[in-house]
């Protein structure tokens, strides 16, 4: 397999010193005389939108996408576009219903909402929850997948590509959420422009001729040759109907999955709470706007690769130290067929989606380790200044478990994006039910959002693990097993508000804040136009 030439290395080295260069620039302009924690951890006021909406995506997209969503697309086709399709539409109700609340009642961490929604030990419960996830699940699959892609691409030592990228990425971190922000927007240019690029060449790849007439001949003979592999909805006779269950995608768990990624998560709202409402929203519906690229950039190269393997290309390249067929390969496989040049600007994509990614998750985990334990619960009279310096050291200790655990969680045995779906599936439903409860029901109280969030996950384990009563859980894909916690979840809530006393805890909601401005408006009637053209064209 072609490694990376000199050429390649020049295009990333590249990368890497504007990245540094311009991290390093806008810490040194807009750091303050004295680091506050909303400067550290908020980057208060200071993010524009396009700035809030870049931060979002390259937060978002990394190697679980890069590598396990074309893997997928390598799979089962275009049907694991739903996920970047229907978030463009969830990431419009977040700006219209969500934003407008949290900004409102001040909240700048979800913890945070949970204390003042519900109380001390709801918010303790759930912060310790989501240290776990963001340390077990995400930080470590990211590490793992970026650095095997790295690893395959470069010919590097695998163990040496996990260190250098938490390395990299920490140096981002420290400088907090300013430099994330900003340098966020230099990774997202690189991540859709390399990104572009590879699934230009990829499409060119299965034609016979180049260029445009190349683009437009690949596309049309992936979709004569391979019509199974576009389809969004999968009936109850295919495959890959236990990932992507029928119209569970449109009306079902799905909306669970991204509501509560996208409207509960610290890693991601983290990035808006700290503008003004308008510039919130107008970052958020931007980011909408390039979740409807991400398809283009991280599915259609793995449909590219299945249509060349099955003409007989990298049959050896593709399989797995078990000598079966890893999809998660196509990605890594795929980069080594690109010319020199555009092999390193690929190679620097995917890098800056690895990067960006980490440095937004441990500046997440630093923000509810620092913020809503260490300051609540161990350094009660701490100043300004040592709070930002756990926060530091946090985010160190949280890269050196990530490094240490990653080999050890089973991301290879699923496959990277089904991995991480399903392992945030077990928390998911109970923190939604909790937090959409707590917005917009008053009467909701902390037993019920404790019974939610700690017998939701156990509900979900028992399912998962296939102890529940009543069915055969391991047959029942696990989001509608998400559909159904959820359900359960809102109804203990419901009952437990009505039998026991209000704890008058409602939060302060004013009908007005949810119209948005003209142009969000316009904006999004475009986004959802787009989204149901594409549901329409390739059901």
């Amino acid at each position: 397999m072609q490694q990376l030439q000199t050429l390649d290395y020049v295009v990333f080295f590249f990368y890497f010193i504007v990245v540094s260069g311009y991290g390093y620039w806008i810490y040194q302009r807009k750091k303050s005389k004295v680091e506050s924690t909303k400067d550290f951890f908020l980057a208060e006021g200071t993010l524009t939108w396009w700035a809030i909406g870049a931060s979002l995506i390259a937060s978002n997209i990394s190697a679980e996408q890069f590598i396990g969503m074309s893997g997928n697309g390598f799979s089962m086709g275009l049907g694991i576009s739903t996920y970047e399709w229907m978030a463009a539409a969830t990431l419009v109700i977040v700006a219209v219903f969500f934003m407008p609340i949290y900004l409102k009642n001040k909240i700048y961490t979800m913890p945070q909402f949970l204390s003042q929604r519900y109380n001390q030990s709801v918010s303790l419960i759930m912060a310790v929850f989501w240290l776990a996830l963001y340390i077990l699940v995400n930080l470590t699959s990211i590490l793992y997948l970026g650095a095997l892609a790295v690893s395959g691409i470069s010919g590097l030592d695998f163990q040496f590509c996990m260190i250098a990228l938490a390395v990299f990425a920490i140096v981002i971190t420290i400088g907090g959420m300013k430099v994330i922000g900003f340098t966020d927007v230099i990774q997202v240019f690189f991540l859709v422009i390399g990104g572009l690029a590879t699934t230009y060449l990829a499409i060119n790849l299965v034609s016979d001729n180049a260029g445009v007439e190349g683009l437009v001949q690949g596309f049309k003979v992936m979709r004569e040759n391979h019509d199974d592999h576009f389809h969004m909805i999968f009936p109850k006779s295919s495959p890959f109907y236990m990932q992507l269950p029928g119209l569970t995608v449109l009306l079902g768990g799905m909306w669970i999955v991204n509501l509560n990624y996208w409207g509960c998560n610290q890693y991601i709202t983290q990035r808006a709470l700290g503008a003004d409402l308008k510039t919130a929203r107008n970052g958020i519906l931007f980011a909408a706007f390039l979740k409807l690229l991400m398809p283009v950039i991280v599915v259609l190269p793995g449909i590219a690769a299945y249509s060349l393997y099955s003409k007989g290309m990298f049959q050896a390249e593709m399989l797995g130290e078990d000598g079966v067929i890893n999809a998660d390969r196509a990605y890594p496989v795929l980069l080594n067929l690109l010319p020199t040049g555009l092999k390193g600007l690929s190679f620097a994509a995917l890098t800056a989606a690895v990067v960006a990614s980490l440095a937004g998750k441990a500046n997440s985990i630093s923000t509810i380790f620092t913020l809503d334990i260490f300051k609540n619960y161990i350094g009660k009279n701490a100043d300004e200044k040592t709070l930002v310096r756990i926060g530091r050291a946090v985010v160190v200790i949280s890269m050196i478990l990530a490094i240490i655990v990653s080999p050890y969680m089973g991301i290879d045995k699923k496959g990277g994006f089904q991995f991480i779906q399903e392992m945030t599936g077990l928390l998911s439903p109970g923190i939604f039910a909790s937090f959409i409860m707590g917005f917009f029901w008053k009467r909701t109280n902390s037993a019920g959002a404790l019974f939610a969030i700690v017998g939701g996950f156990l509900i979900a384990l028992a399912m998962h693990n296939n102890y529940f009563p009543f069915a055969d859980w391991t047959q029942v894909p696990f989001l509608d097993r998400m559909g159904i916690v959820f359900l359960i979840c809102v109804a203990v809530m419901f009952i437990l508000g009505l039998v026991m006393p209000d704890e008058k805890k409602g939060l302060a909601i004013d009908a007005s804040m949810f119209v948005p401005h003209k142009t969000f408006i316009i904006g999004a009637v475009i986004v959802i136009a787009i989204i149901s053209y594409l549901y329409g064209h390739f059901w």
